[in-house]
């Protein structure tokens, strides 16, 4: 057959048509593979949280009690994020206003649940924060319109039954019981809020959403210390101020990373994704309190583990 006048020279038309085509299709195909790499990493950046216990617990016995190991560890985190944002100074000017929200949120969520550390058992404080995915479904529904399917349902299932397989047992109510379980609750509420405005925000520089995220963190626990009672200077001496010094500024080579593997994803996904996939930092949390911290860990705990994991997994897979 010999090509037509349409085929050897195709219209404007045509060709605008094709290439729309065209885009849909590498949209369609990359959208996919961008919600999976963003899915990986949040699994992967909630199990580095699941090891954040430890600097958070270390500083403490170095003698900063309270909010004040996580006051060290950020202002080294904002030290290490200077030369990051410096080219993002002119975008951060103009958006403070958004990212001042998001920030307040999330940084909340970031200090409440340190300091929550501190005051209650390290299962206690994962797992009461690992609520969060009931605001986030909630959230979600509401603000996002999105639309409550039976992948969604099954995973919310499993990881909310994975929390009360852990946190049940003999006469126990999964209700807070101390000072750190109603931060680690307040935290996840904040997170998820949190969430929403990052998911919202998604044209915001990554490095921008980090350092509103670390500066809302340290604002809140600044004035943390003067809402919890005893919270005075930490009594350390010179020599002592250095080395803690020294071990701040390292920090900032596990902080920052875990950060960023958090709030990227949270750009691509929603809040209720979110919360449901970072329930891999349960299962950290929870065989590394038990290994280095003596903290339980029997058959129930393993129940519970292995259905948030199902719970992650089952979102993962959901398309």
């Amino acid at each position: 057959m010999i090509p037509g006048p349409a085929t050897l020279y195709p219209d404007a038309v045509t060709t605008t048509h094709r290439s729309q085509s065209g885009a849909r299709m590498s949209l369609s195909q990359t959208q996919p593979d961008n919600s999976t790499r963003a899915s990986m990493v949040l699994v992967t950046g909630g199990a580095l949280w699941g090891l954040y216990w430890i600097p958070v617990r270390f500083f403490y016995d170095q003698g900063l009690t309270g909010p004040w190991s996580g006051i060290a560890m950020y202002c080294a985190a904002l030290i290490a994020l200077i030369p990051f944002v410096w080219s993002d100074r002119r975008m951060l000017a103009r958006q403070w206003r958004d990212l001042m929200l998001s920030g307040m949120f999330t940084g909340a969520a970031f200090s409440l649940y340190s300091i929550s550390l501190v005051y209650t058992d390290v299962v206690r404080s994962i797992l009461l924060f690992y609520l969060t995915p009931i605001w986030g479904t909630i959230l979600g529904v509401v603000f996002l319109k999105e639309r409550l399917s039976l992948m969604r349902l099954a995973g919310l299932i499993c990881g909310l039954g994975g929390l009360f397989v852990v946190l049940g047992g003999a006469g126990f109510v999964p209700w807070p019981q101390n000072l750190g379980d109603w931060l680690a609750l307040a935290s996840g509420i904040c997170w998820a809020l949190g969430t929403l405005g990052l998911y919202k925000a998604g044209s915001m520089t990554i490095s921008g959403q980090v350092f509103a995220f670390v500066t809302g963190a340290l604002l809140l626990s600044l004035v943390s210390l003067l809402m919890l009672g005893g919270q005075t200077l930490p009594n350390i001496t010179g020599e002592a101020s250095i080395c803690i010094a020294g071990y701040a500024l390292l920090s900032a080579f596990y902080v920052l990373p875990m950060i960023y593997m958090t709030i990227w994803p949270a750009t691509k996904l929603s809040p209720a994704k979110v919360g449901l996939l970072l329930m891999s930092e349960v299962v950290v949390g929870i065989a590394s309190a038990a290994a280095l911290s003596g903290e339980p860990f029997g058959l129930r705990e393993f129940l519970g583990a292995t259905l948030i994991v199902s719970a992650a997994v089952l979102e993962i897979l959901r398309k």
